[in-house]
């Protein structure tokens, strides 16, 4: 039996070590760009700034302690609303949009995510001086404005806070409307069906089979689009004028201008912590709505 136990075991071990060719790059890509980065950032975190910038490797929690600031506190609080207000807003024009391909013949269904995904092939940068140049007061919104006679003057549009919410919701709509179209198109058709066939209003139908059965597609579709919509600093940079700050801009100012690098690192650290507990609520929430939301019985 020893014999057998330890000829299993060195089996096993050899069926693992057949794998690492296969799991060996990802595994290397992984530690890389993000296991080895977050442990930078964490070490960082706890050390003191140099005079001249840099790192002091004296141990440290005025890092931290500095994020009770009502400065940060108001810039991350602005940061949750402006990126919730983006998100709510494309899951409002995502969901529509999803729902209407997963409708749509398999024949036109490529085609239009295709349409849905254009804007990603062409530069994060160039899509956002497009929007700079219809905003501003002498872009096509204002000019069709005036032509239509329902303003006499430019609208004050470019480097205010809508702004930067309209270019954060066009930025990340398909981050939107690709999950919600994978779980609205993996439904089953009978659900709908059969409840159409007990009498169901096609608005009743909606609200009881196909909106809760596509509730874990809307909530990883918000998490797709709030988490880089905190970070990012390039569209309230640009078509906020630099006047919307958010918690990106502030990391991106510690790093690049106030050479603070263990307060960004902190900024970094309490951001990526505050993102993954969003992930796993978000998974905890798609696995309750998964086991406990089934489609009731449709009244007629």
């Amino acid at each position: 039996m020893p014999a057998l136990r330890s000829a299993a075991s060195g089996a096993a071990w050899r069926r693992r070590l057949a794998g690492l060719p296969i799991l060996g790059p990802g595994v290397l890509f992984l530690f890389v760009l993000a296991v080895l980065p977050v442990a930078l950032v964490t070490v960082c975190a706890f050390f003191e700034r140099g005079r001249f910038g840099g790192v002091e490797y004296n141990f440290t929690l005025d890092n931290f302690v500095r994020l009770a600031d009502p400065l940060y506190l108001g810039v991350v609080l602005k940061s949750i609303l402006i990126a919730g207000a983006a998100t709510g807003i494309a899951l409002l024009i995502g969901y529509p949009a999803a729902l209407f391909i997963s409708r749509l013949p398999k024949r036109w269904r490529t085609l239009a995510l295709i349409a849905v995904l254009l804007p990603f092939w062409t530069n994060f940068l160039i899509r956002t001086y497009a929007w700079i140049l219809l905003l501003n007061n002498a872009g096509w919104i204002n000019q069709g404005l005036q032509a239509l006679g329902i303003t006499t003057e430019p609208v004050a549009m470019l480097y205010t806070e809508p702004a930067v919410v309209v270019g954060l919701v066009y930025m990340y709509l398909p981050l939107m409307i690709l999950p919600l179209y994978a779980s609205l198109s993996s439904q089953d058709a009978q659900l709908t069906e059969a409840a159409t066939n007990l009498g169901s209003s096609p608005f009743r139908v909606f609200r009881t089979v196909t909106l809760p059965l596509s509730a874990p597609g809307a909530l990883t579709g918000c998490i797709f689009v709030f988490v880089p919509a905190m970070g990012n600093f390039i569209i309230p940079e640009l078509i906020g004028g630099g006047k919307t700050v958010l918690i990106g801009n502030l990391i991106r100012d510690q790093f690049l201008k106030a050479r603070d690098w263990p307060f960004g690192a902190a900024l970094a650290l309490v951001m990526t912590a505050f993102l993954v507990l969003l992930l796993v609520l978000q998974q905890r929430a798609s696995r309750a709505v998964s086991e406990g939301k089934t489609p009731r019985k449709a009244d007629a």
